[in-house]
């Protein structure tokens, strides 16, 4: 069973089935995180939906990509989990399924290509306490020293 970060489904709310690929990347004691602006500022794990046709890692790779910079490599699944949430940018409520993935940053090519995001370099310590999500809280804490 995947299991379910934040709220419970509401019983009046039709969900969208939205699947998603997320990235802890690490590199020594530090953590790249993207920090989105809007429609609500958080930090958050890299990543995002997954397109039709494309595959969840291509889509990590190219979401972590547009909302930090960065390239990665040797992607790795830790786990999964489900959150049911209001998406104001789509003006949908969406079931998330979200994928985690460990990878290893590799490249900075440039500033975040999506607009809003900006990329940060923290303490695992500091991304636990940062991350706007119970779930990528939960995955995040698993590289606490």
């Amino acid at each position: 069973m995947i299991p379910r970060f934040g709220q419970p489904p509401r019983r009046d709310i039709r969900y969208k089935m939205r699947p998603g690929a997320y990235a802890v990347l690490l590199k020594g004691d530090r953590m790249l995180l993207t920090y989105q602006d809007e429609p609500d500022d958080e930090f958050q794990l890299p990543g995002g939906g997954i397109d039709p046709g494309e595959s969840p890692v291509s889509a990590l790779h190219r979401e972590v990509f547009e909302e930090t910079g960065w390239t990665m490599t040797k992607p790795r699944r830790l786990g999964a989990c489900r959150r049911f949430v209001f998406m104001p940018e789509y003006d949908m409520w969406a079931e998330k399924l979200c994928t985690i993935y460990l990878a290893r940053p590799a490249h900075r090519i440039g500033p975040p290509s999506e607009a809003g995001h900006t990329a940060h370099w923290v303490s695992v310590e500091a991304a636990v306490e940062l991350l706007g999500n119970s779930g990528d809280r939960y995955f995040a804490s698993q590289f606490l020293r």
